[in-house]
């Protein structure tokens, strides 16, 4: 259960666990850190709603209510959806039945003004009752639930948005895991009406490659250098995809670019520049096997472009070696260098045991270092999910959203800079 590529700003979004574990997280004492401490300042027990059972799978921040802050729309797995409203200073408090009061196995949110009316609308996908959710905001923090507008129901765990056939309008990507209700598991092709923005035509027949996979995330990206979106594919099972644009949203299978893929089950995948070259590289989150089949190899792996869509797997040497599970994680510069790091989550499996949320810095050659205990505080423990950053205290810097499985959703705040580049 992830999510694709992003910064969760908005806009970003449309450009571009057993009885072990629990007994473990009731230990972790849900305080802030010291500012001096680290570079991160753990504030969720005073600015986040307390929940140790939610299932907050994803989310994305914006500003829901014109108030010139970010505001948090959380997707809830098993429960109502959430908006967390930003009192300006990164303390989040919930606006009740926002998206309503039903509940659903929701997996993915994204964020975008889909019909054109200068208000940011939220999209929710969903799994188990395949019942996805669009809702159209009123920029004043009231939505209004549009789900006849979506072409088809499906299982889906993994969403992207993004102008994919250069009309100027957010078309979405929806990735499915089995066979639902609509006779699908390839991944949908959904474009936005031009005639009625915010309606969306189903072109997954006409312009999607019949590619049978368990999507668990998608990113989108110009992976080519030619001037539009590409799509890449994290899957749980057979293997990750490469699908490019030939220029006007209708999309090729071009897998075989990505090389030798080692056996994984992937949930999340980011695209992003991790070596300065100018080329958007792939980053793949790993689960040693949702299944009890413990044979996968978790590690997180790195897959570099050579500029024409062609990738390399340069995890060695490149990534710290690990063997806890990551259902995903976030690009972000925390020390302010100018190259991309990553925030990892951490989930040891068999077992879910929370684990302490990881910080990998970029040296901006590619080459990962981690440095968790000078960046990420000590209380910041849980089933770590899908993230999203963004400004929330009004300080310039990038602060982080963690969700959790059956697990508290922690807030991240900036702190003092004390990472100092290398």
């Amino acid at each position: 259960m992830t999510t694709s590529t992003r910064s969760h700003h908005a806009w970003s979004a449309f450009a571009c666990l057993t009885l072990a574990g629990c007994a473990s997280y009731a230990q972790t004492p849900l305080l802030p850190a010291p500012a001096s401490a680290t570079l991160y300042m753990d504030v969720t027990a005073t600015h986040v709603p307390g929940d140790p059972d939610l299932h907050a799978l994803d989310a994305a921040m914006f500003d829901a209510d014109d108030d010139g802050d970010l505001d948090i729309a959380v997707a809830v797995e098993n429960g109502p959806n959430r908006l967390y409203l930003n009192e300006g200073t990164g303390n989040l408090t919930p606006a009740p039945a926002a998206f309503g009061m039903a509940s659903g196995d929701n997996e993915h949110v994204r964020v975008a003004d889909f019909d054109r009316d200068g208000h940011l609308d939220v999209l929710f996908v969903a799994e188990d009752d395949e019942q996805h959710n669009l809702f159209l905001g009123d920029g004043k923090g009231g939505f209004t639930r549009a789900s006849e507008r979506l072409p088809a129901m499906s299982q889906a765990n993994a969403v992207a948005v993004g102008d994919l056939d250069g009309d100027g309008l957010p078309d979405v990507v929806v990735g499915n895991t089995t066979e639902g209700k609509a006779g699908a598991a390839r991944t949908f092709l959904w474009l936005n009406d031009p005639r009625r923005p915010g309606h969306f035509i189903d072109a997954t027949r006409t312009h999607m490659p019949a590619a049978d996979m368990q999507a668990q995330g998608i990113a989108l990206a110009d992976l080519d250098a030619d001037g539009d979106l590409d799509i890449v594919v994290a899957s749980q099972d057979p293997a990750n995809r490469l699908f490019l644009n030939t220029g006007d949203g209708h999309f090729v299978d071009a897998t075989g670019r990505l090389g030798g893929q080692v056996p994984t089950e992937t949930r999340e995948v980011h695209a992003f520049d991790a070596n300065g070259d100018g080329h958007p590289d792939l980053m793949f989150f790993n689960i040693t096997s949702n299944n009890r089949q413990w044979d996968k190899d978790p590690q997180t792996r790195l897959f570099i472009n050579d500029g024409a869509a062609r990738f390399k797997d340069e995890t060695a040497g490149h990534l710290p070696p690990h063997r806890f599970s990551s259902w995903g994680g976030m690009v972000v510069d925390f020390n302010d260098d100018g190259f991309p790091d990553m925030v990892v989550g951490a989930i040891d499996v068999p077992g879910f045991v929370p684990l302490q949320v990881r910080a990998w810095q970029n040296d901006g050659t590619g080459t990962f270092t981690d440095v968790t205990a000078s960046v990420i505080p000590a209380a910041t423990v849980g089933r770590s999910w899908s993230m999203a950053q963004g400004d929330l205290d009004g300080d310039g810097r990038p602060d982080l959203f963690i969700g959790g499985w059956e697990s508290q959703a922690r807030l991240l705040l900036t702190g003092n800079l004390k990472v100092s580049p290398r």
